[in-house]
């Protein structure tokens, strides 16, 4: 072996493997510190990739947590409010029962009875206007989708939060077919004769039935007025009315599913064949379209078709502009509705579009108990009045009416919070867990592995720095030649 004192490779040599090892040991102190194996991009650059868009996951995960908590608080804001308008409307209800109670109502009561429900409906609109959660009102409308419309007849019911907002000039409604009622008419009038020959009369409608046999010497007024009595008393949901002597039936709900059957002993009367039971000439739905998209109908209410823009809209109608299905755009419509989509909107997920929403329907009571058929032509629950018999009658309709409308609002928001809310806020408290778990395989430090290079490496370190100074002592033999 040469020996040299311009170069040393063996001492060049150990200076780079110490090198080395002084560097894998910084790294191993770096992640013993850091508790993270992957520090910077060099340390495995994959890794760093998928760790990276896995924390930006999980930091969306656990805000979804956070927005679907705030979502329950303010659904149940919502629920709570509910159940008050719900409980004064019952009271509401209650009081216009009394108020029916003519035999033993005088006009005192009946100006007690009246002045406690205007207090309730005041009281209904100001718990609606007053219900906010942060500075958002919750119950005025404002959060849900809301509509108006414009035509003869034409009435706006509601829309759903898949309802798109419309045009500025509207959705516009077309009519093929009108919705109408059940009904019967009889072609022989009820005479004098057959009613002192105890005619024989027989409605059935909803699993009720009326049996009447008039009684002989009874005026045709008389039985006519029995018969009405009995139709209420049994509950049957048909009015009953007189043209010329002749005796018409007609159901109280428009569409196909509402119908009933009669018979009478005379053939005419209102059975075609005597002592036959007979359908009622069936009612129809209405058909048309909203905005140029299907629509289905039922009764006089027109509803949306399923993934077109119109989707969940609902608008009543009840005049009598039809349009042919084949004519052209500029063809007379039955009018326009007006949508203005404002639902709620919750994020429930870490990623684009992972949203839910739900919409809030009004509570004031102008809004609530439309289009409810009534001879005290009430609009609205704001219109009711329990100063006579019949307005009292219906009010209770009315009433009847607003309490299905705030129920059905209070189970969808049930449903919503339930099986929406919850079992999303679930799911994700699981996919958080279990990403932070991925994330921590990619990503943190396994301790006891890590120790046990940095002591390997601290080893060689020192190993190292011995060799390299005995390398260095190496050239320092040309001494002895010299000596």
């Amino acid at each position: 072996m040469p020996l040299r004192i311009n170069s040393n490779p063996a001492a060049i040599n150990t200076n780079r493997n110490l090198i080395e090892n002084q560097d894998r040991m910084l790294k191993a102190l770096e992640k013993l510190s850091s508790g993270s194996k992957v520090n910077r991009a060099s340390d495995g650059a994959a890794a760093l990739i998928i760790s990276e868009q896995m924390r930006a996951q999980i930091s969306g995960v656990k805000q979804a947590i956070d927005n679907s908590e705030t979502a329950v608080g303010m659904v149940q804001t919502s629920e709570g409010a509910l159940n008050e308008i719900s409980g004064l409307l019952i009271k509401i209800r209650q009081l216009a029962v009394h108020a029916a109670n003519e035999g033993a109502n005088d006009e005192v009561m009946l100006q007690a009875d009246q002045f406690e429900i205007n207090n309730a409906l005041d009281t209904i609109d100001r718990m609606t206007f007053n219900t906010q959660f942060g500075q958002k009102r919750l119950l005025d409308g404002s959060q849900g989708a809301n509509g108006v419309a414009n035509g003869k007849g034409l009435e706006y019911v509601g829309a759903s939060p898949h309802t798109q907002s419309s045009p500025v000039e509207g959705y516009n409604v077309r009519v093929q077919r009108l919705g109408s009622r059940a009904h019967v008419e009889g072609s022989t009038a009820l005479t004098q004769d057959l009613i002192n020959q105890g005619e024989e009369l027989t409605i059935a409608e909803g699993g009720r039935t009326v049996s009447f046999k008039a009684t002989p010497g009874d005026t045709v007024s008389q039985t006519i007025g029995k018969l009405r009595g009995e139709i209420e008393k049994i509950g049957l949901d048909v009015d009953l009315r007189v043209e010329d002597g002749k005796l018409m039936l007609q159901h109280n709900k428009y569409g196909s599913e509402h119908n009933f059957s009669v018979a009478s002993s005379t053939p005419g009367v209102l059975s075609a064949e005597g002592g036959k039971l007979e359908l009622a000439t069936p009612g129809q739905d209405i058909q048309g379209t909203i905005g140029g998209y299907v629509a289905f109908g039922r009764g006089q209410i027109l509803t949306g078709g399923e993934g077109t823009p119109v989707e969940g809209l609902q608008v009543r109608y009840q005049g009598n502009v039809l349009t042919d299905a084949d004519s052209s755009d500029s063809a007379e419509s039955a009018g326009r509705v007006a949508v203005f989509q404002n639902s709620l909107v919750f994020q429930v997920g870490g990623n684009v579009g992972q949203t839910v929403s739900v919409s809030l329907n009004s509570t004031n009571t102008r809004t609530m108990g439309r289009g409810v058929i009534n001879k005290s032509a009430f609009k609205s629950l704001r219109d009711v009045n329990v100063l006579t018999p019949q307005k009292a009658q219906d009010t209770q309709r009315l009433v009847d009416q607003a309490v299905n409308e705030v129920t059905r609002t209070r189970a969808e928001l049930g449903a919503f919070q339930k099986n929406t809310l919850e079992t999303n806020l679930a799911q994700l408290r699981i996919t958080a867990e279990n990403l932070i778990s991925a994330e921590s395989t990619i990503r943190d430090v396994d301790f006891a592995s890590e120790i046990a290079e940095f002591t390997r490496d601290k080893i060689m370190v020192e190993s190292s720095t011995a060799m390299l100074a005995q390398a260095i002592q190496l050239p320092r033999t040309v001494l002895k030649l010299l000596d």
